[in-house]
């Protein structure tokens, strides 16, 4: 099943994590002493759930019939004939399809289950679009547990029809003031509680960064939609894509597609960062292409910081890219030239967004939207060849961002 697959990859993909919870240079467990037991705690259940056949099939079970995978993968001819290339052709992988409507459901699920085997009956997460929310909210309603969401209050304005969902769902959600009122606000808010209450509750991280193990067990949770778009892909083709595009906030989503073709030097992979207004303005959110390493968030990674290694505000039109860290794995696959990083402005990301509800009648999340625009932009400047196939990585869809692009694009 999910799980059992994930570790009988082979090669670079499979050998990484060390045993220190470390990618290369990146990763590692940077916590005060009193978490290191609830980490390690985590660690072992996982292992443990990830051998066991009986988890497995309960968590594909109900990744198919509650969360709906597969998940689409289709081609949009329209679309592509917008990119003027000769022979082009897209494919959008339909994450924003699946119940609660993005890829957070994935890793919510799968570690609900986990803090259910810990004996756990309280969980705690983060979030900044409000869709990590909404799907930890859904599996505690699923699993009856109680529920508490910790979102900066900035994000909180921006996405309140997603505030709205988590608190019919039953979830409490407590606004975060402090600091930039984002989601790196929000990650420290809930670890406080995490400290406060480790003998009940679980911390349910959102995405590919922090303390191990999270982003090994987040990656592998999200690995799903790699190895479906792998197997769907063969068969609509017969062969591998040239391309896998997806946009890069902590990185779940583009880790969760990109993991399985690691090993593939022919599948070219690029991760599209938030640009904001411009990165030579230093209003944006683009980590890996203009970040340093350093440590944030239990874990050394690329991350936005001054001389003095303060962390830097960001900016970026879609909340769930609106943050200055990124997990170890991606920070490795850029070191080691596996992946490729490039940047999307919030104009673009619009453009991409526009242009894919007019072609296609598909509203994607403005976070996907950035790897949608990044596409029209690497073909306009020449750098996409004639047949091409790409895939493109389509993390959620665009219902919370109604009042954004209402603004920015309805005349």
């Amino acid at each position: 099943m999910i799980i059992d697959q994930v570790s009988h990859v082979t090669g670079l993909a499979g050998t990484l994590p060390d045993e220190r919870g470390r990618f290369g240079a990146f990763g590692g467990r940077y916590v005060p002493e009193g978490l290191m037991a609830a980490l390690l705690e985590l660690e072992e259940t996982y292992l443990l759930a990830r051998a066991d056949s009986r988890f497995s099939a309960e968590l594909g079970e109900l990744l198919r019939t509650r969360v709906g995978r597969p998940t689409l993968l289709h081609q949009v001819p329209r679309f592509a004939q917008t990119l003027a290339v000769p022979g082009v052709r897209v494919y959008l992988k339909r994450e924003d399809m699946t119940h609660t409507g993005a890829h957070k459901i994935n890793n919510a699920l799968g570690q609900g289950l986990l803090a259910k085997r810990m004996g756990k009956t309280r969980i705690i997460a983060e979030t900044g679009a409000g869709q990590h929310g909404v799907a930890v909210a859904t599996v505690c309603a699923m699993l009856g547990m109680t529920c508490v969401i910790y979102m900066g209050a900035h994000d909180m304005r921006r996405q309140a029809s997603n505030v709205m969902r988590m608190k019919l769902l039953g979830a409490e959600v407590r606004a975060v003031d402090t600091g930039s009122r984002r989601l790196k606000d929000a990650i420290s808010e809930s670890v406080r509680d995490w400290v406060a209450n480790l003998a009940t509750t679980h911390y349910l991280f959102g995405t590919s960064a922090g303390p191990a193990p999270y982003p090994m067990i987040v990656r592998d949770l999200q690995t799903v939609i790699g190895m479906e778009t792998r197997n769907q892909i063969l068969q609509a083709e017969g062969r591998l894509p040239d391309y896998l595009v997806a946009c890069v906030g902590g990185g779940s989503n583009a880790i969760g597609l990109f993991h399985p073709f690691v090993d593939d030097p022919l599948v070219e992979l690029i991760g599209v960062e938030a640009a904001g207004h411009g990165v030579e303005t230093g209003d944006h959110a683009a980590t890996l292409s203009a970040g340093s390493p350093g440590e944030m968030d239990g874990a050394y990674s690329y991350l936005l910081q001054d001389d003095d290694g303060q962390i830097t505000r960001t900016h970026s039109i879609a909340a769930g890219l609106d943050y200055p860290g990124v997990g170890p794995e991606l920070s490795y696959l850029k070191d080691n030239g596996r992946v490729t990083y490039r940047t999307a402005t919030d104009a673009v990301a619009l453009h991409g967004l526009h242009t894919l509800t007019r072609t296609e009648g598909i509203i994607a999340a403005l976070e996907s939207a950035h790897a949608v625009g990044y596409l029209l932009e690497m073909a306009e400047h020449g750098d996409l060849p004639a047949d091409s196939t790409v895939v493109l990585g389509l993390s959620g869809r665009g219902d919370k961002d109604l009042a954004i692009a209402a603004e920015r694009l309805i005349r």
